[in-house]
């Protein structure tokens, strides 16, 4: 990257996903802003007949053309840059998860510790995690290097030992990946990546064991000490090796590297990089999730902690059947506002699983979708707070109170503290009323307290997220102005309550001096006509025993922000409990959809 941020005033982005080769054209107006200009689309490449990824990315890149009437291909063979006179553009970059994107192993010593120091780096890094192989992980020594051997791991990052401590138990790590020689996914006769980010002292046995029979990397420790996890050394090999290596092997990848202005990154690392970044620039607490058909993601960052999980079983269509034999059937019908037979929701089901592009035909059919999507998202957050958590083996002094807690761990997701909810796939972006997302999100998260929902209106996250490399900046402005849609702010009191009982009292102060005044009871839902960048102020008297933020049966003073669902007032309490009783249950959940406008019927907001 030869120029500077202030010399850029066009940039061309394409995220080359398994199915689809998405590209989009960002340029500077004259009042200095980034803005989204057009995005266009292609079938990916990568695979026979063609072979060659770079087709699908000037057919993608021939269709912004199309749509600009500017000139920025040379014989629909090459971008041209720079841009200057009406053609071509400054800056070029690209994320990819063609090909399955990166699929790793990960190794440590202890499960909890090192081993989830390691999956935590290539979760971050982007990566598909197939396996975490560890010491204690209840496996024989032949059974691991059987695993490793057949899984044929795109790269392994191996670790194990704070400084100064084990060198034995990596030793026995190091001698299974050699032992079990895997090759790689991708290419015939070059050697797999493996990152060693362990125990110093280890490193030279564990030169001496792989050297040679592996592409060995070493960097610095990515869990020094018992307190401290240093990530980024790791994560940062991950990349340069993916992009060596790994997408040196498929076809076409070497020339779409040569025309790049910035490193090409995995999709999925490159959202979490936007989602980084937007926290750490406006200092708030951000959670997203991209729920897609065959796996769900999650991304969050509490504290300025980054973590990211894959639900791998847990999506709309290739992976719905494993969502109903996680979920149950009860838990996914106890959403469905109609009644309904259980074989005839299973064969739905199961019919979706064999027909995985198929969209709802009928507003029963949807219905039906949007249950099922609230138990995978309800799925993966409780899979994502398992795995965000405070550092294990860390030793703190015992209190009292900890005689009593149960868990390992405190989980770092917070949703009291979080600030902005963010959702993207399929069933969120393109659901056929944006008040749909908003309830999906709030049924399957269970935010709590005063909570921002949007969507990413066309998955651009990922370009996004590369441009934040190489221009914060710009990334910031489009991620706000085009990229999300704010759905509004979501002010859902946790506690408990009798059923009408008083929940909450508002006071609202909008713009122009009208005032209104609220009382929300217990299990009610409220919408409030606030449109998008409205802001109005809000006085919150919570029951007591009913937390609003500041505390239970204190009061909160807040700014609240409107969007293109408005305000919407949560009274159903947390945790969050449907009635037991089906015809209660079904009158409720048909209560809070007109309330929300999410069917055709229903009435609009107060």
């Amino acid at each position: 990257m030869t120029r500077k941020p202030e010399e850029i005033r066009s940039i061309l982005a394409t995220d080359c996903g398994s199915t689809t080769t998405k590209a989009i054209l960002i340029e500077r107006r004259e009042d200095g802003a980034y803005r989204l200009i057009v995005r266009g689309e292609a079938p990916t490449t990568v695979e026979a007949p063609f072979d060659d990824v770079t087709v699908g990315v000037l057919n993608a890149v021939q269709e912004v053309e199309e749509l600009t009437g500017r000139k920025l291909l040379r014989d629909a063979k090459e971008i041209i840059k720079p841009g200057g006179g009406g053609t071509g553009v400054d800056v070029y970059i690209s994320t990819s998860s063609a090909g399955g994107g990166l699929q790793m192993m990960t190794a440590g010593v202890v499960r909890s510790m090192s081993a989830e120091s390691a999956e935590r780096a290539a979760l971050g890094a982007g990566a598909i995690v197939m396996d975490v192989i560890a010491t204690n992980d209840g496996r024989l020594p032949h059974e691991r290097i059987e695993r490793i051997r057949r899984l044929r791991p795109d790269m392994i990052l191996l670790s194990g030992g704070v400084e100064g401590g084990t060198t034995t138990h990596v030793a026995e790590l190091a001698e299974m990946v050699a032992a079990a020689d895997p090759k790689p996914r991708l290419g015939i006769g070059y050697q797999l990546p493996v990152v060693y980010a362990g125990n110093k002292d280890a490193r030279e046995i564990v030169r001496s064991v792989l050297e040679g029979k592996t592409a060995l990397k070493v960097v610095e420790n990515i869990r020094p000490t018992l307190e401290t996890e240093n990530l980024g050394p790791a994560r940062d090999e991950i990349h340069e090796l993916f992009l060596e290596h790994v997408m040196q092997q498929a076809p076409g990848y070497s020339k779409l590297i040569s025309w790049t202005d910035a490193p090409i990154m995995p999709t999925p690392g490159a959202v979490g990089d936007i989602m980084k970044t937007i926290a750490d620039l406006e200092k708030i607490d951000v959670l997203g999730v991209d729920i897609g058909g065959a796996t769900t993601d999650i991304f969050s960052v509490f504290g300025g902690t980054f973590n990211r999980t894959v639900s791998a079983n847990l999506g709309m269509s290739y992976s719905i059947s494993n969502v109903l034999s996680s979920a149950g059937i009860e838990n996914i019908a106890r959403w469905i506002p109609f009644s309904i037979d259980e074989r005839d929701l299973r064969n739905r089901i199961k019919n979706k699983m064999i027909r995985p592009t198929t969209i709802p035909q009928t507003l029963e059919e949807l219905k039906i979708e949007h249950a099922i999507a609230r138990e995978a998202l309800r799925l993966a957050l409780q899979q994502h707070k398992e795995f965000a958590t405070e550092l294990k083996g860390v030793q703190r002094q015992r209190t009292i109170s900890d005689t009593f807690e149960q868990t390992m761990s405190a989980t770092l997701v917070k949703m009291m503290e979080l600030d902005l909810l963010v959702g993207s796939g399929g069933v969120l972006s393109h659901a056929p009323r944006r008040h749909q997302a908003a309830m999906l999100l709030l049924d399957g998260f269970y935010p709590e307290g005063i909570t921002r929902l949007a969507v990413d209106s066309i998955f651009m996250m990922p370009q996004l997220g590369v441009l934040a490399k190489i221009h914060p900046r710009a990334a910031l402005e489009v991620f706000h102005a085009d990229c999300l849609i704010y759905l509004g702010t979501a002010v859902a009191p946790a506690g408990e309550g009798r059923p009408g009982r008083e929940f909450c009292r508002f006071q609202f102060s909008f713009d122009g001096g009208r005032k209104q005044d609220l009382t929300l009871g217990f299990g009610e839902m409220k919408l409030l006509g606030l449109g998008l960048g409205e802001r109005c102020s809000m006085v919150a008297r919570p029951a007591r025993g009913v937390d609003v933020g500041a505390g239970a049966g204190k009061e909160l003073q807040a700014t609240v922000e409107g969007g293109v669902v408005g305000l919407i007032l949560d009274g159903r309490g947390r945790p969050l409990v449907l009635p037991k009783e089906g015809a209660q249950r079904r009158e409720a959940l048909g209560r809070w959809h007109s309330e929300m406008r999410m069917y055709p019927g229903a009435r609009g907001p107060e």
